[in-house]
């Protein structure tokens, strides 16, 4: 009879840790999807200040796509403030895409810069 307490309680303890350990990996998963986005983010904005002076000296300030990226980014910081600490770990896998994509775009601009700026030989 006191075999029956024991194991439920057993099984009770195994089950409780099972869920804890879930619950750990999962916000585990989540803080290095959200450290991946700020790392990212932070990446981009130094790229991003360094290519400034560049992409102005060659296309001057009009139509600087560095602009648009810097208010890109902070767009992305602030979604990040506002709803950083209930997203999921695919909403923060995306955003960190969109950063990544981003920066592509300014380095293939400072790639044609680069050309432009090269002899003809």
């Amino acid at each position: 009879m006191a075999l029956i307490p024991l194991a439920t309680l057993f099984a009770v303890v195994i089950v409780c840790a099972a869920c804890w350990w879930r619950l750990r990996r999962r916000s585990s998963r989540r803080q290095q999807a959200l450290s991946a986005v700020l790392d990212a983010a932070d990446a981009f904005e130094d790229r991003l200040r360094v290519a400034r002076a560049e992409i102005e000296a060659v296309a001057g300030s009009d139509h600087n796509p560095v602009r648009d990226a810097m208010q890109e980014m902070l767009r992305q910081r602030l979604w990040l403030q506002q709803h950083g600490h209930a997203a999921t770990t695919g909403q923060l896998d995306q955003v960190r895409d969109s950063i990544d994509t981003a920066r592509a775009r300014i380095e293939q601009q400072l790639d044609r810069i680069e050309q432009a700026r090269a002899p003809l030989s």
